[in-house]
């Protein structure tokens, strides 16, 4: 089994990456800030804009770190990769299963992310008593399961995924009901490109994070991120990681709901922009990074294997059971459901 190791992530915006020996060097203002051993590193995320020197690209590309650069407002801008792992036929055999299968694929991936929202609505509504009887979560949930049916009698990719912006639709309408509200809080459905609230500044900072992971799992067993079953393929978005991430975007949807009902972020976390867009400042990511680190670190039981794996690890194991499944060793992907 993989060993889980560290992702660093630099935050302040006036940060350096550098290379010493076998060590990362984090420098502020010409003074080294902290070192970190590579054998200890998973990948690097930097919200920086002054970047990190060659030698330490060549070292990431060595090691087969994945180094990402984001926007300080979450944005993924680039990656530093090396030489492709896997082989062509790999390849190969990816593009030829997703012509051929792809609509089986997108068809049990999409309707596990709605089963799996189903479990968050239900979740939340036997922590709260009095949500078990709101008439608006229960006309979700009949939305939401009905969609799981038409999405496996669906025969098309624009029809599956059709159904699926109705039934995302249905679901955060009534998402701002599983949070307990404070410092005046108002969430009132899904908008991103730009976040116009706390939560949707928070959803989609760790999307992308959650995104970013997929990716750099993708890519460790030989698959290609950016050809995509579901997902229309565009330059620069990584296609298969946005479809495997769907089955498993209630992970984050419950962990927003942990840190805002815990109260563990306040208005002090967030800047407004004069277009009214939401971000994150340093401050507020680093809270949102030390806490999502840690549930990474949390141990599940993976519904296939049968084992606990740490959180962290779920998108390598995904991947492998993508591959499992292109290279003929498992008759179908297994997607990931919440028990």
């Amino acid at each position: 089994m993989r060993k889980l190791l560290n992702t660093v992530y630099i935050t302040n915006e006036s940060m350096y990456l550098g290379l010493d020996g076998e060590n990362l060097v984090c420098q502020l203002e010409g003074k080294t800030v902290f070192r970190i051993p590579f054998d200890n590193i998973e990948g690097i995320t930097c919200f920086s804009y002054l970047g990190c020197s060659p030698a330490l690209m060549g070292k990431c590309v060595e090691k087969h770190i994945a180094l990402n650069f984001v926007s300080p407002q979450g944005k993924f801008l680039g990656k530093i990769c090396g030489e492709t792992k896997g082989n062509v036929f790999m390849r190969v055999a990816q593009i030829d299963a997703f012509r051929t299968r792809g609509i089986l694929l997108a068809q049990n991936s999409i309707a596990s992310k709605l089963a799996n929202s189903v479990k968050v609505l239900k979740r939340s509504m036997h922590d709260d008593e009095a949500l078990r009887s709101d008439v608006e979560i229960i006309k979700a949930l009949d939305v939401l399961k009905k969609g799981t049916e038409s999405v496996l009698l669906a025969d098309n990719i624009e029809s599956i995924m059709g159904i699926e912006g109705n039934c995302a639709s249905a679901y955060f309408s009534v998402f701002g009901k599983m949070l307990k509200g404070h410092f005046g809080i108002s969430f009132c459905g899904r908008n991103k490109r730009p976040p116009l609230d706390p939560v949707n500044a928070v959803l989609s900072f760790v999307y992308s994070l959650w995104t970013r992971d997929y990716a750099a799992a993708l890519e460790t067993v030989g698959l290609d991120s950016y050809i995509g079953f579901c997902h229309s393929l565009r330059s620069g978005r990584p296609s298969l990681a946005c479809d495997l991430v769907e089955e498993t975007r209630c992970i984050v949807e419950r962990f927003v709901i942990t840190l805002f009902n815990l109260k563990m972020l306040n208005q002090k976390d967030f800047d407004v922009q004069l277009s009214g867009a939401c971000m994150l400042n340093v401050e507020g990511r680093k809270k949102v990074i030390e806490q999502w680190q840690n549930k990474k670190r949390s141990d599940i039981l993976h519904p296939y294997l049968k084992q606990k794996i740490a959180l962290g690890l779920l998108p390598y194991v995904q991947s492998n059971l993508l591959a499992k499944m292109l290279r003929g060793e498992i008759d179908e992907y297994p997607c990931y459901l919440l028990k």
